[in-house]
């Protein structure tokens, strides 16, 4: 080899050096001397920006590149040349092994190689990634080495600082009292507990694992869709006095709790810090500690004992002088006739008897406490005291309970009366019961008493005539009533049954038939009432007795008249409603007939231009005949509804463009949505619908132009404010329409949800709209009210029961796309009773390549989900016939293909059939009619569904 070949080119500085060198004083010998192999590799090395250095021959000759040079240090530039353990005599011991291997033939790569080196006159830790390479001679034998190399010394040290101060960081949260936890990642994988974290939930495998892994107890408890809020939305959680229920316990802990995002150098949320104390003891004190504080305040203000605090004052020689009520309760106030806590006795009562103070200012002085009876005539009224101190000595308080005793003196005072006039009240009296006896032996109510064993303790006139008319004998004082109809065990059973209850101290009215048949039997309003002796003890019953016979057939009668009337006002309201039917669909069929016959006519004439037209008309006027549909099912409250949870506010400010342009510019619209509105389940079209609806009758209601107000708030309904929005108390959201228009009168109102009734001229509106409204928010278990007044404009709110639970953040409703094809063998079973459906649904599913299988009642379709023929959806009406509806149908066949798909179509919304708008997973709703395009995305989504 040449000069030229053997000089290598480029390089840097290190190719200089190279060049340079007076290689004939080293080993490898002059350049022109040296092998191919090792100028080829020279010159690699010398233009790669690689650290690379190359050990050459039994000395292992030292040649390295410009990116080499840093790792020498103050070696550079002597190193160049020389034996590389003379460069290198510290490594010696660590890297001679290695290249000894190499030498041998086998090659070294290591990711990190740990030297001490002294390279700028001090030792210092060094790490390198490097590979070894063997280089042969022309014989084979290795004669050099080829390492390409990296100091990895910087990010050794700053990963090792990293883990340091990550360790130092941990140390730090493990001391904290409260517990935290690190999590990674979207399913909030644990990198890091605390023992707090650990204490509180108990031992557990968090490592590695997801939250949902480690925590599956907390499904349903909202603590995974607050991990996944965070890390999607970047924005921390922050809750006090949380309820959790972990595993095992059988009552709710309570935490303070935070989630705070952790983000990377470019602001991305990667995880999640969780801490947190648990206050659990602290809640369940304060509960606790409520409870009592009220336990002590419900028996303080609804005992009937008089209670009250006072405060006493003294004069210098330590004499009663005052008090002061500090504290009273309401019984206070009733027994005394005066609120007076906080007032001094010398304000309100300044005429108070002495031997009050004195009393009460002894118990202050002496601590001993005083029971006693006395009067205060600055009241009126006789009272019963106990009076103890309470306190320190020094503060001179009082507690004192009392009882009015008024009524108890009076009537001592009465009975003192009473016993000096004895012999006259005893003559009174025996006149008063004889009068009484003969009132009730002559009356014509029934009156008889039993004592406990059912003898006859006393029965008038009028009871034992009944008997004679009733059963053909009389009954006498002595008589036992049960055997009475010994012979004779049911109406002995139904006679033991009525006093019974009365014996067993029950007051009862009934109403029965007794008697027997082949006499009479008429109808009685019984009254039983227990008849107790002096201590209370039931000792016997009594009754009175009325026949009302007579009066429940006026009743009755009264009933059928009721019903006779409701019946004719029923039909009238059915003569309405399907006249008015006829009058708008005779109006659609005629556009949809004559399109048809014309399309028909200008095809036989070969004008296909035309058909166009006419197929427009068609499906217009076919369009607006199932818009009419909804709108009579909505009235009725049958229509099919898909209720989603549901952001009111989201939904009105979707439709603020869409208004304005439908109500015109003449008329202002504003929205007021108030914050923090709750969510509402409930059909989103049909709000919408409703909606619009409000604002067209405002528009209407203001020819000369306004202003509407939309208006949202939330509402709690109390059981009186729910009486009379008639609804059920709760929470509840309300939207209202509000405009500037013409009102309503009281008449109008009254009649605003009545079907076809409009104020409208003829042609100018249907008169369903409101009634549509009110039955959609009656199925949607709210109310519809209006609020008017005749040249002060109207308000309509719609009342809809509160959601608890999240709404959907977008509206993701499928929209009718191009039509996918079927896959390779899909089959679809259709059973309807109407030949032109089977035929529409068969063409739709043939057209994209499905292969279609036909039944025409729900017996011959449950036929075929029994067999083993494919079928990867069902297609049913609702109503078939064949003894069972489609629900049940679909049912029977998910017994035998657990996971069929059922695709519902329906003109008509059989809730009861389907579950009152509740389905089964794998199973939805089309309305009829329907689009081509949305039935066959419908059918495509529900089978590629998993």
């Amino acid at each position: 080899m040449g000069p030229t070949a053997s000089r290598p080119a480029g390089g840097g500085a290190m190719g200089a050096l190279v060049r340079a060198h007076a290689w004939a004083a080293t080993p490898l010998g002059p350049r022109e001397h040296w092998p191919p192999s090792l100028v080829t590799l020279v010159r690699v090395m010398l233009n790669s920006r690689q650290p690379m250095f190359i050990a050459w021959g039994a000395n292992r000759t030292l040649v390295y590149n410009d990116t080499y040079v840093p790792m020498l240090g103050a070696r550079h530039p002597e190193a160049l040349g020389r034996p590389f353990f003379e460069v290198w005599p510290e490594v010696r011991d660590e890297v001679g092994a290695l290249m000894d291997r190499v030498f041998a033939g086998d090659p070294v790569h290591m990711d990190d190689l740990q030297l001490t080196v002294n390279r700028n006159g001090f030792p210092e830790e060094a790490h390198f990634a490097f590979s070894y390479t063997p280089v042969p001679g022309d014989d084979g034998a290795v004669v050099g080495l080829f390492c390409a190399c990296t100091e990895t010394t910087r990010q050794v040290l700053a990963e090792r600082r990293a883990v340091s101060e990550s360790l130092r960081h941990r140390q730090s949260l493990q001391q904290m009292p409260g517990f935290v936890g690190i999590l990674s990642g979207p399913d909030h994988v644990y990198e890091y507990v605390n023992d707090a974290y650990v204490a509180i939930s108990g031992p557990r495998d968090f490592l590695g694992r997801s939250v949902r892994e480690v925590f599956p107890e907390l499904t349903g408890q909202g603590f995974y869709e607050l991990l996944d809020q965070v890390y999607a939305s970047g924005e921390r959680f922050e809750a006090r006095a949380m309820p959790i229920r972990l595993a095992g316990e059988d009552r709710d802990r309570f935490i303070d709790l935070l989630y705070q995002p952790m983000r990377d150098a470019e602001g991305r949320v990667t995880g999640i810090f969780v801490g947190g104390y648990d206050v659990t003891d602290q809640v369940r004190a304060r509960v606790a500690l409520a409870d009592s504080e009220s336990r002590y305040r419900t028996l303080f203000e609804s005992i009937d004992v008089g209670f009250c605090v006072v405060e006493m004052r003294f004069d210098a020689a330590g004499r009663a002088v005052d008090y002061r009520i500090i504290e009273a309760n309401p019984a206070f106030a009733r027994q005394t006739g005066a609120d007076v806590a906080g007032r001094w006795v010398s304000e309100f009562a300044p005429d108070l008897e002495r031997h009050w103070f004195d009393t009460y200012g002894r118990v202050a002085l002496t601590g001993e406490p005083a029971h006693f009876e006395n009067r205060a005539d600055v009241f009126g009224r006789w009272f019963d005291v106990r009076a103890l101190r309470v306190g320190p000595p020094a503060a001179h308080r009082v507690a004192i309970f009392f009882s009015d005793i008024s009524e108890r003196k009076h009537m001592e005072e009465a009975l003192r009366v009473l016993n000096a006039t004895l012999e006259q009240q005893v003559v009174e009296r025996t006149a008063e019961r004889n009068l009484l006896a003969t009132i009730v032996e002559r009356t014509d109510v029934m009156v008889m008493a039993v004592d406990r064993a059912f003898d006859i303790l006393a029965i008038n006139k009028a009871n034992a005539d009944e008997f004679v008319r009733a059963y053909g004998f009389r009954p006498k004082v002595g008589d036992n009533v049960l055997a009475a109809f010994a012979d004779r065990p049911e109406h002995q059973a139904q006679v033991r049954a009525g006093w019974s209850r009365a014996l067993a101290g029950e007051e009862v009215t009934l109403i029965e038939d007794y008697g027997d048949p082949d006499r009479v039997r008429p109808s009685y309003e019984i009254t039983y009432r227990s008849l107790r002796d002096d201590q209370g003890r039931v000792v016997g019953a009594y009754q009175f007795v009325s026949d009302v016979t007579e009066r429940l057939r006026q009743q009755a009668e009264l009933v059928q008249a009721q019903e006779a009337l409701r019946q004719s006002q029923k039909m009238e309201a059915v003569g309405q409603l399907t006249g008015g039917l006829a009058h708008d669909f005779n109006n659609l069929l005629a556009g949809i007939s004559g399109s048809l016959e014309l399309m028909h006519t200008r095809m036989q004439q070969g004008r296909i231009n035309d058909v166009e037209r006419y197929m427009t008309a068609a499906q217009g006027a076919a369009k607006r005949a199932a818009a009419l549909t909804h709108r009579l099912l909505a009235f009725s409250r049958r229509q099919t509804l898909d209720p989603k949870p549901t952001n009111v506010n989201r939904l009105v400010t979707g439709m603020q463009e869409l208004i304005r342009r439908t109500v015109g510019p003449a008329i202002a619209v504003e929205t007021v949505g108030i914050s923090g509105l709750w969510p509402a389940l409930v059909d989103p079209p049909q709000l919408e619908n409703a909606l619009l609806n409000l604002c067209i009758n405002a528009r209407d209601a203001m020819p000369d132009g306004g202003r509407i107000t939309i208006e949202t708030a939330n509402k709690w309904l109390d059981a009186r404010a729910a009486r009379q929005q008639d609804i059920p108390e709760g929470q509840y959201l309300s939207l209202c329409v509000t405009d500037t228009g013409t009102g309503m009168t009281p008449d109008v109102i009254a009649k605003a949800f009545d079907p076809f009734f409009t104020t409208k001229p003829t042609g100018e509106g249907t008169g369903l709209g409101l009634s549509m409204i009110y039955g959609f928010a009656k199925q949607s278990g709210g109310q519809v009210r209006i609020y008017s007044e005749v040249g002060r404009g109207t308000t309509v709110c719609i009342y809809l029961p509160r959601h608890y639970g999240p709404t959907e953040e977008d509206d993701h409703a499928p929209r009718p796309a191009a039509q996918s094809r079927a896959e390779q063998g899909e089959t679809v079973l259709i059973v309807d009773d109407e030949p032109t459906v089977r035929m529409l649904v068969t063409d739709i599913l043939e057209d994209l390549g499905y292969t279609a299988i036909e039944a025409a009642d729900s017996a011959a379709g449950l036929k075929v989900l029994q067999s083993d023929v494919r079928i990867d959806l069902l297609v049913t009406d609702v109503g078939l016939p064949g003894g069972m509806n489609g629900r049940q149908m679909a049912d029977a066949g998910r017994e035998r293909r657990p996971g069929l798909k059922v695709l519902f179509i329906t003109g008509y919304a059989e809730n009861a059939a389907v579950g009152n708008g509740h389905l089964a997973p794998g199973m939805a709703v089309l309305t009829k009619p329907f689009a081509v395009n949305v039935m066959a995305a419908r059918i495509r989504e529900m089978i590629e569904t998993s």
